[in-house]
């Protein structure tokens, strides 16, 4: 069956869409790339709840918390890398600190940003935000769930990282459904090697998991759209299914969901976890499936992993 290729940062404004008629104080805020972020489109239909800031990401930010501490539910919507690493200041002592309800929604994250380079390229956003405390990272694997965990963190209170991709990238029914915040998704049961992704490369470990039941190898295959907080149970009953882990991620290696895999399981049932995601590198400009292959985030790199597992 032909994939179907949608984008997880539209998922993102049609799910602001939708909430909009059920949230009358939700407002959604920008850094003059609503272009890029699809959010011209809330602006279109709800020109009186969305707030261009212009180029001042950090302005954007503390913007956004005095929005919430006026009962606001605000969207502040850059790209990545601007929201962690140029407005980290105001994410963690404006937002974060002070435990408010502020939504950030980051797109153009990971390798996949492409031609943009490694500027833009945000594959150290998971590892800042988790070290925050108070808040909760969703990173969605298509479109249909970046829509189900937009409306997840509206609802919810306290502060969100929510993080979504340039491209358009594989919808994945497996993964759709109700979405809960902190849970994985089993989306199959095994007993060989356990593979355990986040975000967009969901599909790769599919593949991989396809690939390798083919060969007789028996997989316990889980989506993680929730990074912070993880979910313990699931990742535990993982590691004593199986001969060990393998997880991706379209992130750097260090801090990212692979790291957060590996600390569970080092306290609560210590197994061989191997991580596949951006070696402690920095990405360069490239069409985003070129770039995929040459940083390996692909599903025979989960596949070789799986194999060094097993022997």
């Amino acid at each position: 069956m032909e994939l179907e290729y949608k984008k997880t940062r539209q998922g993102y404004v049609d799910g602001l869409k939708e909430l909009a008629g059920e949230l009358p104080d939700m407002v959604v805020l920008d850094a003059d790339v609503a272009k890029a972020t699809q959010t011209f489109e809330f602006e279109a239909l709800h020109p009186d709840r969305f707030f261009n800031c212009g180029v001042q990401e950090q302005n954007m930010l503390s913007v956004a918390a005095g929005l919430s501490l006026e009962g606001m539910i605000p969207f502040a919507s850059t790209f990545g890398v601007f929201a962690t690493c140029r407005a980290g200041d105001q994410l963690r002592n404006s937002i974060a600190y002070p435990n408010l309800n502020v939504k950030i929604g980051a797109t153009h994250c990971g390798i996949t940003t492409g031609g943009d380079g490694a500027s833009h390229q945000s594959n150290e956003d998971i590892a800042i935000v988790r070290s925050f405390p108070n808040m909760t990272i969703l990173v969605p694997g298509d479109y249909e769930e970046a829509k189900l965990a937009t409306k997840a963190a509206a609802r919810a209170a306290g502060p969100f990282y929510l993080r979504f991709g340039r491209d358009a990238y594989p919808v994945i029914p497996e993964i759709h459904g109700a979405f809960e915040i902190g849970k994985a998704k089993v989306i199959r049961i095994g007993k060989d090697i356990a593979i355990i992704s986040t975000g967009i490369l969901v599909s790769e470990a599919i593949q991989a998991a396809n690939d390798l039941e083919a060969q007789g190898i028996s997989v316990h295959l889980i989506h993680m759209p929730t990074v912070k907080p993880m979910d313990k149970e699931a990742i535990v009953e993982a590691a004593q299914r199986t001969k060990g882990i393998v997880t991706i991620e379209e992130h750097s290696v260090i801090g990212g969901l692979g790291e957060g895999v590996a600390g569970i399981v080092s306290q609560e049932h210590p197994t061989k976890v191997l991580r596949i995601g951006m070696q402690d590198v920095f990405g360069e400009s490239g069409q985003a499936q070129e770039l995929l292959d040459k940083f390996g985030l692909r599903a025979k790199n989960v596949i070789e992993a799986a194999k060094k597992i097993l022997g």
